[in-house]
């Protein structure tokens, strides 16, 4: 039998025998509706091709179930690893995730606030560039919808959920001076709060210990190439010969990346046993971090709790009619745990 086609939910309410508003409501929450309105109304979709356009009954209401979600890159694996485990939860939570990359571009950045203030999100979940973000573009948002920031923030009230950078860089800082010699931290461009706080960690526990910090600016202009960074970096550091330790703790995962392929190009064997040339340790557990070879020991960063934090967060944040001011004021930081793997 030929399926019936209904162009509009005034027609497909028609053919069900319910009103329009009990077929909006079913389509809000299907368990809104008396069971037997329930029955009649899946019983003839199944008889039929109409699909809601859930698009554009969004856009009539004054608050959508779009959840925008923006993060600086999508390339990058921890962003995407992110980005996953936040889409899952919110539609776990019935909302639709909108997913923008700025691309490390701050007219970008501030692109993607005005797309998705055009598609009325209910509210948002953002990684923002940090130092180069336009000036006020996040806190004009904040002042229609609820956002929260996750894995770097931007100076203000706004909720943040993210690492504690100086937990998670003690503690790796700790174990390397325990196990070897101890480190020299290579650095990456402060394109964010994150970078800033894992230097100061390192200084700071190096001094706690009496040993005196030695830091190498692997570059000073902005950019997220960190692998070309790190790699540059120690192919030019080892053509010199002026390596200035057998120990090298990088600010992330990715640098290290290049700084482990660089050290391979040149002979040298990275790894914890005796009869290596130089360890190398990171920060993130980036999930190709298992997967070089030597395995890179790091501090693993909680995904999960990252992404859940910020999801309740939102929710929270969602539910409440008039939230007070100081309610924006969370501040969540995650502990780190170290990953001990064979590069150090």
């Amino acid at each position: 039998m030929a399926e019936k086609t209904h162009r509009t939910m005034d027609d497909f309410a028609q053919a069900c025998g319910v009103s329009r508003p009990t077929l909006s409501k079913y389509f809000d929450d299907p368990a809104s509706v008396k069971p037997a309105t329930r029955a009649r109304i899946e019983a003839a979709l199944r008889s039929s091709d109409y699909e809601p356009n859930l698009f554009a009954r969004n856009l009539n209401r004054k608050r959508t179930r779009n959840v925008g979600i923006v993060v600086p890159t999508v390339t990058d694996p921890f962003y995407a690893e992110m980005v996953s485990r936040i889409e899952l939860r919110c539609r776990d939570e019935g909302f639709w995730p909108i997913v923008i990359s700025s691309h490390g571009s701050p007219k970008l950045e501030a692109e993607s606030v005005r797309t998705l203030m055009s598609l009325k999100v209910a509210g948002a979940i953002i990684a923002p560039l940090g130092s180069v973000s336009e000036p006020g573009v996040f806190e004009r948002m904040g002042e229609n919808i609820p956002i929260v920031y996750f894995d770097t923030y931007i100076e203000g009230n706004t909720p943040f959920v993210g690492n504690d950078n100086h937990q998670s860089t003690s503690t790796i800082v700790d174990y390397l001076c325990r196990s070897g010699e101890p480190p020299v931290y290579v650095d990456i461009p402060h394109v964010n709060h994150n970078s800033g706080e894992r230097l100061q960690s390192y200084i700071e526990t190096m001094q706690a210990a009496g040993l005196e910090p030695v830091i190498i600016n692997a570059a000073r202009d902005y950019s997220w190439d960190f692998e070309r960074i790190g790699h540059e970096w120690m192919d030019r550091t080892l053509e010199k010969g002026t390596l200035p330790g057998r120990t090298i703790l990088c600010a992330n995962d990715r640098l290290a990346f290049g700084v482990m392929a660089a050290a391979y190009s040149r002979g040298l064997k990275v790894g914890r046993r005796p009869d290596c040339d130089l360890r190398v340790a990171a920060h993130d557990d980036h999930p190709l971090s298992r997967y070089t070879c030597p395995a890179l020991t790091t501090m693993a960063q909680d995904f999960t709790a990252m992404a859940g934090r910020s999801v309740e967060i939102l929710l929270a944040l969602l539910d409440e009619a008039d939230p007070p001011k100081q309610s924006l004021a969370r501040t969540v930081k995650l502990g780190a745990t170290l990953v001990m793997r064979q590069s150090a």
